[in-house]
């Protein structure tokens, strides 16, 4: 019998590949516990790059702030230094043309568990079409605060909105282990969805709707790939591990069109957010996203660029540039990363061009993803940049016991945040 671990880290792909934030969570928490047993995580000590290490991070990175990073002192004005900031990570990011609000479909709708769900679709000009779900409680009236659920990347390409939804008692079982694994067995989007909110999630490039398909790519970069039925356990494992290696592909080939990663998901949840803000059910002044993992990246970009997110939350998603230089890059996806921009700005700071707006964000004591310490030095900017915005209490950063997760409690802590600056 083959162990209910053993099929999730099958499951996610091999752990042995430097794919995605989430991946193969169980053996990187036994790989990381024997290098923090040997303190390979120190920044202090062996790191990744190995005699290169000292010289990236502290002669070519440096250990100041950054040129538009409001925590240098240099910026009064609080509006000039977002303008600047986010002008500057725009241009890193390279944004493709995604258009405007794409023409929405309604593929099917039904009640389920006391929510009313509705299946929509869209095509944007690049790429297979997006699908959507679209979750509020079936006896609401007016207009509902609005969430974009965005979720994860988890190794697991093959799954998009399914994640963190649920629309009937029948999930896929592919589905059923993965909210097991990262959600404590719950789909979170229903769960605040039930709270009185309008709540949409869609597939972002390149998951579920918006995957790559093997039989759309050379047969010698198929790397033993297969497109498997919902059902088919092994295929979608086999389909992962060929979508894991399959990120560096296509890495390159977006740097080569003269875009990002970011680039495309970015401007993808920027078209979803235009969906959910459009709906007749929402209160577009009264938007927020969240989401844990690849889904808190989404929201540390999204948050930190689009000023119709009134309150976000990035869940097991926050470090600064040189854990990610020194000890951590190969635990991360390639969507993680945006050219040029650590010398203006650390990551932390992403997130931070949203100050005074409502911000959280969750970290986990022993998330082997991150360094601690630099979890919490990402804490102590995030802190400063809202203090010296003037907006302390609209700050909050928090630290849970355990792994990379988005457990019962976290949603929680997340869902009254929500209610008190939405609601």
């Amino acid at each position: 019998m083959t162990s209910r671990r053993d099929m999730l880290i099958a499951l996610a792909g091999s752990p042995m590949l430097p794919l995605a934030a989430g991946l193969g969570h169980s053996q990187l928490r036994a790989d990381e516990a024997a290098k923090a047993a040997t303190g390979l995580n120190s920044v202090n000590e062996l790191n990744m790059v190995g005699p290169y290490g000292d010289w990236l991070s502290n002669q070519v990175l440096g250990d100041q702030p950054g040129r538009l990073s409001l925590r240098s002192g240099t910026w009064n004005d609080i509006d000039a230094w977002r303008m600047a900031a986010r002008e500057r990570t725009w241009e890193c990011i390279a944004p493709v043309d995604h258009g405007k609000t794409p023409e929405v479909r309604v593929d099917s709708q039904h009640d389920y568990d006391g929510l009313h769900i509705e299946h929509l679709s869209w095509q944007l000009p690049g790429g297979p079409g997006s699908e959507a779900v679209l979750l509020r409680p079936a006896n609401a009236t007016g207009p509902l605060p609005g969430i974009l659920g965005l979720h994860d990347h988890g190794g697991n390409k093959y799954l998009g909105w399914r994640k963190i939804v649920r629309t009937d008692d029948s999930p896929w079982e592919v589905q059923r282990l993965h909210q097991e694994e990262s959600y404590d067995g719950l789909a979170w989007a229903n769960q605040i969805a039930k709270r009185g909110y309008a709540v949409l999630v869609h597939d972002t490039f390149p998951f579920g709707s918006r995957r790559v398909h093997v039989a759309d790519v050379p047969p010698n970069i198929r790397a033993g790939g297969v497109d498997p039925d919902p059902q088919d356990l092994e295929g979608i494992a086999k389909y992962n591990r060929f979508a894991g290696q399959h990120e560096h592909i296509m890495e390159k080939s977006l740097l080569s069109a003269g875009t990002t990663w970011p680039g495309v998901y970015l401007v993808e949840d920027q078209r979803a957010l235009d969906v959910l803000c459009q709906r007749p059910e929402v209160d577009a002044s009264r938007v927020g996203c969240a989401g844990l993992s690849g889904g808190g990246m989404r929201t540390v970009f999204l948050g930190g660029l689009d000023d119709r997110i009134r309150c976000a939350v990035a869940v097991g998603f926050m470090s600064t540039w040189r854990d990610f230089l020194l000890h951590k890059c190969f635990t991360h996806t390639w969507m993680t990363y945006v050219p040029l921009l650590p010398k203006d700005l650390d990551f932390p700071e992403i997130l931070g061009l949203r100050a005074p707006a409502a911000t959280m964000v969750q970290n986990c004591n022993e998330d082997s993803l991150y360094t601690l310490s630099e979890m919490q030095r990402a804490d102590t900017m995030l802190k400063e940049v809202f203090e010296r915005a003037g907006a302390k209490d609209m700050y909050r950063g928090m630290f849970y016991p355990g792994g990379h997760k988005f457990d019962r409690p976290m949603q929680e802590d997340a869902f009254a945040w929500f209610d008190s600056h939405l609601k």
